[in-house]
């Protein structure tokens, strides 16, 4: 003879109203700190998920560092022609080509959002309860990010050819936080002019107005005592400027200012984020 089947299990009227309690009132939702940081996260998230898809971008973007370190900082080691303060030039140059080609990433990271503006994602990200800053800072770390996987590849380039660097860990997370900061200014700085110019087409002709002014008007190269008056005044205003003295600084030892370079960094990274942020709804219009 079969067994009986087992009664349902008994639900109490504790439980019953607590159900329909939830039902009626939902979850309070997260407060604005604690919702902020993981919207960051999550949208820093789906940006590097893209690279898990296409990779080609960080292989093309190291072979023009390669060329600067291995032509530009050979030849101009053996002419002698640039002060250096006593150490080979091509170990000056790096800290140079690191901050470059981070900024050459960034610097276009708001073609990104103008395709996603075409493409009707950025409305579809507009409507959600993330705040704006937190979709323009999540963008920008990312990029900060790719930046930061192009200055390993530097690096390892650098180290191949005998560039003496350090490899302090302390030393070492001090340039990252200085790329991450950097990269993450220039790329708020290309969303901005997409938020100006609404134009792929437009916004690569100033990527291209700028990347170089902003490139020979630091001191990636030489150092700011040689450059005319005029430049060095420009240099001041440059961000790029201080990350290439906070980058020299923690890679070579050589003297720097790396608490005003990192203030300065981290004010013009939310100068950014506040002026990407503001341009986003008419990007999307």
């Amino acid at each position: 003879m079969s067994e009986a089947p087992a009664a349902p299990p008994t639900v109490s009227a504790d439980d019953t109203a607590a159900d329909t309690a939830l039902l009626l009132s939902p979850p309070r939702p997260r407060a604005g700190w604690r919702l902020l940081p993981a919207r960051v996260v999550a949208m820093c998230a789906v940006e590097l998920q893209k690279l898990r898809h296409d990779r080609t971008e960080l292989y093309t973007r190291a072979v023009q560092p390669a060329l600067w370190l291995l032509i530009f900082g050979q030849t101009f080691t053996r002419i002698r022609a640039i002060p250096t303060g006593g150490i080979p030039y091509i170990d000056y140059l790096a800290p140079g080509i690191i901050a470059q080609s981070a900024m050459f990433i960034a610097i276009f990271y708001g073609i990104q959002i103008i395709w996603e503006r075409d493409a009707g994602i950025l409305n579809k990200l507009l409507v959600t309860p993330t705040p704006r800053s937190a979709l323009i800072t999540g963008k920008a770390f990312a990029a900060g990010v790719k930046s930061l996987i192009q200055a390993v590849v530097v690096v390892v380039i650098a180290a191949l050819l005998g560039v003496a660097l350090t490899w302090n860990p302390l030393k070492l997370l001090g340039v990252a936080a200085a790329v991450l900061l950097a990269s993450a200014f220039f790329s708020c700085l290309s969303m901005t002019i997409a938020g100006i110019v609404l134009s792929r087409d437009r916004l690569m002709g100033f990527g291209q107005a700028i990347t170089m002014p902003l490139f020979f008007g630091s001191n990636a190269l030489y150092p700011v005592s040689v450059m005319p008056g005029w430049l060095q005044a420009v240099s001041t205003f440059n961000p790029l400027s201080y990350e290439v003295d906070a980058l020299r600084g923690l890679l070579l030892g050589t003297p720097a200012h790396l608490a005003a370079d990192f203030g300065v960094l981290a004010v013009a990274s939310a100068l950014g984020i506040t002026a990407a942020s503001s341009l986003l709804g008419r990007l999307a219009r």
